[in-house]
């Protein structure tokens, strides 16, 4: 099964949280901070007023409560608009 946003939408699978700390501390599940970043999957075609400017592929750094959360076959999404994602992390 495949997913297609619509109009200005993206679907970004986030970044795992951090098992543990630089000193070695395993963090439980409950401490866990929600990851603001991810990677984009697929994305819409864009608005009349503003196009597509994130392509699949591209790792996002979003808010903290940015989008829809969704899974599907035991992958966790996040459906957000292309003005929820704040910036490219570029390598």
């Amino acid at each position: 099964m495949t997913i297609k946003p619509l109009a200005d939408r993206v679907l970004v699978v986030p970044a795992e949280a951090e098992e543990k700390t630089a000193s070695g501390i395993i963090i439980p599940d409950t401490a866990k901070e929600k990851p603001l970043q991810g990677v984009v999957k697929a994305t819409g075609e864009g608005t009349k007023d503003e196009k597509m400017l994130l392509k699949v592929g591209d790792r996002v750094l979003y808010g903290k409560y940015a989008g829809t959360e969704l899974e599907l076959e035991g992958t966790k999404y996040i459906m957000m608009r292309q003005s929820d994602v704040l910036a490219v992390i570029e390598k």
